[in-house]
């Protein structure tokens, strides 16, 4: 047997994570409908809620430091979330010159 013979009996972690994802769907989508903001902080409040709730699913869904690579895990997801950042801002702002 390796390492990793933890088993919980009850997932706890899960139950809190789905918790926590549905409080974050649910204040996105009173942000959204009846909260009075402008529509750029209202963007710029989901933008942040639904990056706090995918690093939050990675995390206690995915079981990224679990496992003896679990660093090794975090740092390349964090370096494919900076490159995603890069091409979807980069070609953003490049088609602010073609439009």
């Amino acid at each position: 047997m390796g390492a990793n013979n933890h088993h919980e009996s009850f997932p706890w972690k899960h139950i809190i994570g789905f918790i926590l994802s549905l409080v974050l769907t649910f204040a996105a989508l009173w942000v959204a409908l009846s909260s009075g903001l402008t529509v750029k902080a209202i963007i710029g409040v989901i933008v942040i809620f639904a990056i706090i709730q995918a690093s939050l699913q990675l995390f206690m869904f995915m079981h990224m430091t679990e496992s003896d690579s679990g660093k090794i895990q975090t740092i390349n997801m964090a370096y494919a979330f900076f490159i995603a950042i890069v091409v979807v801002a980069g070609s953003v702002w490049t088609m602010s010159f073609v439009l």
